[in-house]
C-alpha cells in the first residue's frame, strides 16, 4: 500500500449527517457543531467559507470544500454577513433570517426555488473515523474546484440526499467516503497543490523510496546510513535530497510519522503504552512519553483521555520505568 492510500485508509463514515439548506440573501451560518471534519458544495449559487483564523476562501457550484473543525467557520453569502443562526450539533433545520423552514425530505430544508443558494454540506460526527495523520495534513478549508471532478458527482450526491430511500444512511456514509478521497487525491494531484511536502515527494525515485520505507516499516531501528543504503544513495546525499523535498531530515520526519502513529493507536486500540511504543520503534513508554510530550506538547496517557475513556489496566507513562530510547 502506498504512503497516501495509507493515510487514507481508515476514513470510514458512520451516521454521517447530511443537509440540504436553501438560503436568500442576506444569509450566513456560524458553524459550531464540533464535527472533525465537514465537505460542503453549492448546487445553486455561491458561498464563502470565513475561518477565524484564515482569509475568506469562495465556493461556487460544483466546488467541494473540505473543512476542518478545530477552528470555529462561517459560510455565507459574502465575508461581511453577520450569522443570524449558530449551528450546534443538536440542531437539524431552525429557522433563522434567510434559512427556509424544513420542507419535503427529511434532510432538506426549504424548497428550491429560482436563484436560491442550495448548499450540501455533509460531517464526519466523530473524530474516530478520521486519522489524526490526515486531519494534520489537511489545511483548515480545501477547495477542490468543480473542473476537477472528483467522483462522486455532485448531483448523484444532491439526488440521494433529497429522497428517502431504504439503507440510505450507508449510502450517504459511502458517499461521503468517496467524496472525501476523491477530493483529497485531486488536491493532491494539483500542480500547484499545497499538499505535504511528503505526499509530492513520494513521486522522487530516491527520496519516495526511503519515505515508503519508512511507512512500511516505523519500528525499524532506521539510521540515515541504513536508509541510504537501502534505496542505493551515499548518506550524505540522501540527507539533502531528502531534506530539500521533504522539508525536513530523515530521521526528524522519522520522528513525526511514529508519533502520528502512536496518537492513531493510542485513540483506536485499548494497547497499553508501551506496546504501541513497541509498534511505532521506541523501546517503552518512557522513551515515547519523551517524544510525544516534545512533538505534541502532552503525554500520551493525556492524549488518549482526551480523545477517549481510559481502560482500567492502562498504564499511565508517568508509572513507566524510565530505560533508553531505541533509536
Amino acid at each position: 500500500m502506498d504512503a497516501v492510500s495509507d493515510l487514507l485508509a481508515e476514513v470510514r463514515a458512520r451516521g454521517a449527517v447530511f443537509r440540504r439548506t436553501i438560503m436568500r440573501p442576506p444569509w450566513a451560518l456560524r458553524m459550531a457543531s464540533g464535527a472533525p471534519l465537514t465537505l460542503a458544495t453549492m448546487l445553486n449559487g455561491h458561498a464563502w467559507i470565513v475561518s477565524d483564523r484564515h482569509e475568506p476562501v469562495p465556493i461556487g457550484v460544483g466546488d467541494i470544500a473540505v473543512i476542518r473543525g478545530d477552528a470555529p467557520y462561517t459560510v455565507t453569502d459574502a465575508p461581511g454577513t453577520t450569522p443570524s443562526l449558530v449551528v450546534t450539533s443538536a440542531d437539524y433545520c431552525p429557522g433563522a433570517e434567510g434559512v427556509e423552514h424544513a420542507a419535503g425530505p427529511a434532510r432538506t430544508c426549504g424548497t428550491p426555488t429560482d436563484g436560491a443558494a442550495v448548499l450540501v454540506s455533509g460531517a464526519f460526527e466523530r473524530r474516530g473515523e478520521l486519522s489524526d495523520r490526515l486531519l494534520h495534513a489537511l489545511p483548515a478549508v480545501l477547495v477542490v474546484p468543480a473542473e476537477s471532478s472528483p467522483y462522486p458527482s455532485v448531483e448523484m450526491l444532491a439526488e440521494e440526499v433529497a429522497r428517502d430511500r431504504p439503507g440510505q444512511q450507508l449510502v450517504l456514509d459511502r458517499l461521503l467516503d468517496l467524496m472525501l478521497v476523491s477530493a483529497l487525491r485531486s488536491w493532491f494531484d494539483g500542480p500547484d497543490s499545497d499538499a505535504p511536502a511528503w505526499c509530492r515527494a513520494l513521486d522522487d525515485p530516491v527520496v519516495g523510496a526511503a519515505l515508503r520505507l519508512l511507512h512500511d516499516e516505523p519500528a525499524h531501528p532506521w539510521t540515515v546510513a541504513d536508509l541510504a543504503a537501502e534505496v542505493g544513495i551515499s548518506r550524505a546525499a540522501l540527507a539533502r535530497r531528502f531534506t530539500a523535498l521533504v522539508g525536513e531530515p530523515p530521521m526528524s520526519y522519522l520522528a513525526s510519522w511514529r508519533i502520528a502513529l502512536a496518537a492513531d493507536l493510542l485513540r483506536t486500540t485499548d494497547h497499553t503504552v508501551g506496546t504501541i511504543a513497541r509498534k511505532v520503534g521506541y523501546a517503552n513508554a518512557f522513551a515515547l512519553s519523551v517524544a510525544f510530550k516534545r512533538l505534541r506538547g502532552t503525554r500520551p496517557s493525556d492524549h488518549r483521555a482526551g480523545n477517549r475513556r481510559t481502560g482500567p489496566d492502562e498504564p499511565t507513562v508517568s508509572d513507566a520505568r524510565p530505560e533508553p530510547a531505541r533509536r
